[in-house]
């Protein structure tokens, strides 16, 4: 009778896996974490960030003139350019992929003032550059700082009242400044100046004047910083600061209360967040962007930008190798997008990756 048995049989073991070793699960030589990193391809595969040109803004300086440009000495490779001049900047920006370009501006000291005049012009610089961009019709976001200290005679951010920053008369010039940008046409206001409650008083005031759509990016997390110096230097207030800007921006010890300060800036109409220096803050960029979950923006300061530079003119780093480190490390801490001095040039680089 033939057999009924249905049982499959087992292959006659070889010599070869006879001999095989048994491989302890969840160790190696089973798990060789170098697999994944063998081949360019295979790295590109498994990689957790990825940067590209979309994820960064372009800081510029605009001065006046025509056809005119000027090198900010401490700050190799960046210039102050006239209004026509941004506009083939901006141009720039559109071919090499990146979204939004932020202008600040280099205002002539016979233009500063103590109450800071010059911000409310509806001609001043950037409102000028921004029509000037807007009237080209390029694709490409405008964002506008809303502060004082490049209109004012002092250099701080706000109005002074005897040796204090006031700050609800600030608040009202900054309304003031914000509507003059908003008529302009800019996409983005952002707030730099951190005066309590002025997010609120901004969005009200575009509401009111229907401004629905214009955004608001405030620097909610903007720390009395170091690495500021060459910026100052850019915009012509360095020289003029009296004393400094510590009873406002706040102290690099504190984490904490960074947290409040971006709870506080959402819950009063803000659309996107700004932590403010940048890798020296990366802690303070996870934390935010992991708390909120709202678009979360860092800014290369221009110390940073500084410092890269000078090691590799001194050939100590790799200028293009650094720049694309450092901006992935805003990536990967959770930066949304990054305000860089290095945006056209990592660009190109990414252009080539």
């Amino acid at each position: 009778m033939p057999s009924r048995d249905k049982t499959p049989q087992r292959p006659a073991t070889t010599s070869a896996n006879a001999h095989a070793p048994t491989l302890a699960p969840g160790s190696y030589p089973a798990i060789r974490m170098r697999r994944n990193r063998n081949a360019p391809w295979a790295r590109k595969l498994v990689a957790e960030t990825l940067l590209s040109p979309s994820d960064l803004v372009w800081p510029m300086f605009v001065m006046e003139g025509v056809a005119k440009r000027e090198p900010v000495a401490s700050m190799p490779g960046v210039e102050r350019l006239s209004v026509d001049l941004i506009v083939e900047a901006a141009r720039l920006a559109v071919s090499l992929g990146i979204p939004a370009i932020a202008l600040f501006p280099y205002t002539d000291l016979k233009l500063r003032t103590d109450d800071a005049q010059e911000a409310f012009n509806p001609d001043n610089l950037v409102c000028r550059a921004t029509r000037a961009i807007k009237a080209a019709k390029l694709d490409v976001g405008v964002i506008l700082d809303v502060a004082l200290d490049p209109y004012t005679s002092h250099g701080h951010d706000g109005l002074l009242i005897g040796d204090e920053i006031a700050n609800d008369a600030t608040i009202a010039a900054l309304v003031r400044q914000a509507l003059v940008q908003a008529e302009a046409g800019t996409d983005i206001l952002a707030p730099s100046d951190m005066m309590d409650g002025r997010i609120g008083a901004i969005r009200s005031a575009l509401e009111a004047g229907g401004y629905h759509n214009t955004q608001i990016m405030s620097y909610a997390a903007k720390y009395a910083s170091a690495f500021y110096g060459p910026f100052r230097d850019a915009v012509g207030s360095g020289g003029l600061l009296k004393g400094d800007k510590r009873t406002y921006q706040m102290d690099p010890a504190n984490s904490d209360e960074a947290l409040r300060e971006v709870a506080l800036d959402i819950a009063e109409g803000a659309d996107m967040v700004m932590v403010k220096p940048g890798m020296p803050y990366l802690d303070i960029v996870r934390r935010v962007s992991e708390t909120f979950k709202v678009p979360t923006l860092a800014y290369q300061v221009s110390g940073e930008y500084a410092m890269i530079v000078a090691a590799a003119e001194k050939g100590v780093l790799d200028l293009d190798k650094c720049v694309l480190e450092s901006l992935l490390a805003f990536k990967r801490a959770g930066a949304s997008a990054v305000l860089t001095y290095f945006a056209p040039h990592a660009a190109k680089l990414l252009r080539k990756t």
